[in-house]
């Protein structure tokens, strides 16, 4: 591998090297290659080395002859077409010149070697436009690989060493960032655009869970390895998205759920898929997110919200746009009246299947600071004053 100086990562170099292709975000190998301090042929190599883990298209693919061209025109390549320019306009330059010099010398009696050196400087010409046509993504060679975000995810667990380690941690804090910076600042972004996004980041938190799912199959399939290799090869060095699991405080974005910590909206998702008829919440503080999270619900699942949208927190064009998106998922709001001082989550109602969790805040603000969710056993006491939510009268928004 070569050594490159280290690339210290921010929200603006990450920014800027993040495009959008065929209606996802993604990074390129070149641009990953230079941030982990390996050649982009090397990390390839790795890649090839472990293409079991990069073999579906949410993954990773290769761009298309249409798609470099389209990128050609972004703002990465300005330098190069800078640089482009002035070698071919030092290149005619020099042509001129070598015309001047050769037709004001002796020389011009051998005009047979002139053409020859002309000849010659204009083929290089040429050359300098055609190797830059297609050296853009670092010289001839085949077009470069995209990498979604579940792919850089997944490219974690194959690169090693130290920089890796160091630089796969930046990359999950800048990504985990942007997202946080989309929902603290929801009222600063229209409406349908900030719906837009909180339905890409559920859906990109469901992928993180399918993800983590399989890291923990890969996970018991190298434990079995390393018991074997000792110190050539550590589990921690599998994914540093995991490492946070085995800490004892909590990080931010984080609750606790039965005792163990998990991501807040990955902790909802968890409870809400385990519905086979109908979730209920009772909720006073709801708001666009409170909806999204019901995003991965299973089909003909209903959902009954009891609140007093206190400070008009979820607003009827942003609760229409939603069940327009989501035409098949029924949710109903109803009034709770101000009875309610805690929150909770009921799961399929008086089946056989009856779950009832406890919530220490909103769903909306699950992660901010430290809470928790806990399932409770006994769900007797609550059946009373479930019934009485179930006359309450439908909540009009404004």
């Amino acid at each position: 591998m070569e050594e490159k100086t280290e690339i210290i990562i921010d929200e603006q170099i990450l920014k800027d090297k993040i495009y959008l292709i065929r209606g996802v975000q993604v990074m390129l190998d070149s641009d990953l290659a230079e941030i982990y301090g390996y050649t982009t042929k090397r990390l390839n190599e790795q890649v090839k080395n472990n293409i079991e883990k990069f073999d579906e298209e949410d993954l990773m693919f290769r761009l298309s002859d249409d798609e470099v061209k389209e990128l050609s025109k972004s703002k990465n390549f300005t330098l190069n077409d800078d640089f482009l320019r002035s070698k071919i306009l030092t290149s005619k330059q020099e042509d001129s010149n070598l015309k001047s010099k050769f037709l004001t010398s002796s020389l011009e009696q051998n005009p047979d070697f002139l053409r020859s050196k002309i000849s010659t400087s204009k083929q290089e010409d040429s050359n300098l436009k055609s190797n830059f046509s297609t050296s853009s993504w670092g010289g001839k060679r085949k077009l470069p690989y995209a990498f979604t975000e579940q792919g850089v995810y997944m490219l974690m667990t194959v690169l090693k060493g130290e920089l890796a380690t160091k630089q796969s941690k930046a990359l999950v804090r800048l990504f985990k960032q942007m997202k946080d910076y989309i929902v603290d600042n929801q009222q600063m972004i229209n409406q349908r655009d900030f719906l837009r996004f909180s339905l890409q980041t559920a859906e990109n938190a469901q992928n993180i869970i399918e993800f983590r799912q399989k890291l923990t199959e890969i996970d018991d399939k190298v434990e079995n390895v390393v018991s074997n290799l000792g110190d050539m090869v550590r589990k921690s060095e599998l994914s540093p998205i995991m490492l946070n699991l085995g800490k004892p405080e909590i990080p931010p974005g984080w609750l606790i759920l039965n005792g163990q910590p998990v991501e807040s909206d990955l902790a909802y998702q968890q409870i809400y898929t385990l519905a086979n008829k109908s979730i209920a919440i009772i909720d006073n503080y709801i708001s666009l997110k409170t909806l999204v999270l019901f995003k991965h619900a299973k089909q003909n699942v209903s959902v009954t919200i009891y609140t007093d949208n206190i400070n008009n927190g979820l607003h009827k064009v942003e609760f229409d746009d939603f069940c327009k998106e989501y035409s098949g998922l029924k949710i109903d709001i109803k009034k709770a009246d101000n009875i309610f001082h805690d929150r909770y989550i009921i799961i399929d109602y008086n089946t056989p299947d009856e779950r009832i969790y406890h919530c220490g805040s909103s769903s909306k603000d699950g992660g901010r600071k430290v809470t928790t969710i806990t399932k409770i056993d006994d769900t007797s006491i609550y059946k009373p004053l479930l019934a009485q939510l179930q006359k309450k009268q439908i909540l009009v928004l404004k």
